[in-house]
């Protein structure tokens, strides 16, 4: 997987622009699916990361990438949950994330946050 740019409401993969969150799961990419995190909206001012969204957790490593000025949110029940099952969770801002990701870590899945 290349990850080529990441500018503010876009990111290229593999010569693919994606202008919505992405999840990448084992080298598959597919849109971030917001809506069971809507509800928490108010409370963070921005939709964040819940534990309730589709979060590829089969891996030894999940980084969530939280923006260009690192806005994005991760709630608390994400943290838990990584703890719980043994995976080590790295949240960064996008194009830190991003920098990881070209390093081709094994067995290490993201969640990427294209916006603030």
């Amino acid at each position: 997987m290349h990850f080529e740019e990441f500018s503010f409401g876009s990111i290229w993969i593999d010569g693919k622009s994606y202008q919505h969150d992405v999840v990448v799961d084992h080298g598959t990419i597919r849109k971030r699916k917001k809506k069971a995190s809507r509800r928490f909206r108010d409370d963070f001012g921005h939709t964040p990361l819940s534990a309730e969204e589709e979060i590829p957790w089969r891996c030894h490593c999940l980084i969530v990438g939280t923006g260009l000025h690192g806005a994005l949110p991760v709630m608390e029940d994400v943290k838990l949950e990584a703890m719980r099952r043994k995976v080590k969770l790295v949240i960064l801002p996008t194009a830190e994330a991003i920098q990881m990701l070209r390093n081709k870590p094994k067995n290490t899945n993201a969640i990427l946050h294209v916006t603030c």
